[in-house]
């Protein structure tokens, strides 16, 4: 079942407790997720279609369908969907001791969640 949040969507299509879980993302044209990190896990984001401007640490990059970034623990990232129109949606391998939703520490949040 899907969860929404202000910015998307996203459902667990996969899970290995306290092992790695597999999420299916879609951000909606012009949203971005907030700028955050994860003590207990990294993820590996791949996109499976439209345009997503992703910051690792100090790192900026523009990613396109299968294209990939790896995040490890404890870095700062986030990603924005910088399409006007189309909905960014990519597939997110968590790997860790804890996968939790609250092990996240955010730092800036378009949505007040900070």
């Amino acid at each position: 079942m899907a969860e929404t949040r202000p910015w998307g969507f996203y459902e667990s299509v996969f899970t290995v407790p306290n092992v790695s879980q597999v999420k299916s993302i879609v951000v909606f044209p012009g949203k971005r997720l907030s700028l955050q990190t994860h003590k207990h896990r990294s993820e590996h984001w791949v996109i499976i279609s439209g345009t997503g401007r992703v910051q690792v640490g100090k790192d900026f990059h523009v990613l396109t369908k299968n294209q990939h970034v790896y995040i490890p623990k404890e870095t700062l990232h986030r990603i924005e969907n910088i399409d006007s129109v189309e909905n960014l949606h990519f597939i997110e391998t968590q790997v860790g001791d804890y996968l939790g939703e609250d092990d996240i520490t955010r730092y800036e949040d378009d949505f007040g969640r900070s």
